[in-house]
């Protein structure tokens, strides 16, 4: 998991074409410790006339432009800037599409204020925000190659991609930092022929959340 500095403030934008929703993000965002609403607009290419000095984009799925999720988040991500989708969740076939294009996590309108900033911090932070409807719609997607692993390998996984820095996981496995080292970029390897590459440790831990080595964090459980 990435692990950065909590001391800099995180600058946030909002791509939401409802002025309602747009304000209350502003005002949650600007309320909140360590964030600041950058800019906001109704379109992608409206908030990156405005500004590409962003460390998150907070989407909404179902914009008026009759844009699609995986346009609206490559644009993003050309410029350096990572996605958090921000839905009512009705609409799976927008989610799994959003999620295919590697957005950091999937939330709902209707979460409480409290998760929705936890998860912006997070998710601006660099880490993958692991709902139940990002996981849904995982699992609902029939492109998701699977990758098969020995149990060895699996434990791992489990334990590097929950935190664990290489050496306490040869610690924990009797193994030595070296074979650690090895095993890992074995299963970096399958990953990257099964077409789901994972070469930093925030991928590696999407990969194990969605191929249920390690469960769905509390938090967002319902």
């Amino acid at each position: 998991m990435n692990e950065q500095s909590c001391d800099r403030e995180r600058k946030i934008g909002v791509v939401e074409d409802f002025e309602s929703q747009l304000t209350g993000l502003a005002a949650i965002i600007n309320g909140s410790d360590g964030m600041t609403f950058a800019a906001g607009a109704s379109t992608v290419e409206g908030l990156l006339n405005i500004t590409t000095d962003l460390d998150l984009v907070i989407l909404d799925l179902r914009l008026e432009d009759g844009s699609t999720p995986k346009s609206n988040v490559e644009q993003l991500h050309a410029a350096g800037i990572k996605v958090l989708v921000f839905t009512t969740a009705d609409y799976p076939d927008l989610v799994r599409a959003a999620t295919a294009a590697g957005v950091l996590g999937v939330v709902r309108k209707s979460v409480r204020n409290t998760e929705l900033v936890e998860a912006i911090r997070s998710a601006a932070d660099g880490n993958t925000v692991a709902t139940m409807d990002w996981a849904s719609a995982i699992d609902a997607d029939p492109a998701l190659s699977e990758v098969n692993l020995s149990p060895r390998q699996r434990q791992v996984l489990e334990l590097y991609a929950s935190g664990e820095p290489a050496n306490r996981v040869a610690s924990l496995t009797g193994l030595s930092t070296e074979t650690v080292n090895v095993y890992l970029s074995r299963i970096r390897r399958k990953y990257a022929d099964a077409g789901r590459p994972a070469p930093t440790k925030t991928d590696l831990y999407k990969r194990a959340l969605e191929d249920g080595w390690l469960p769905i964090p509390r938090l967002f459980r319902r």
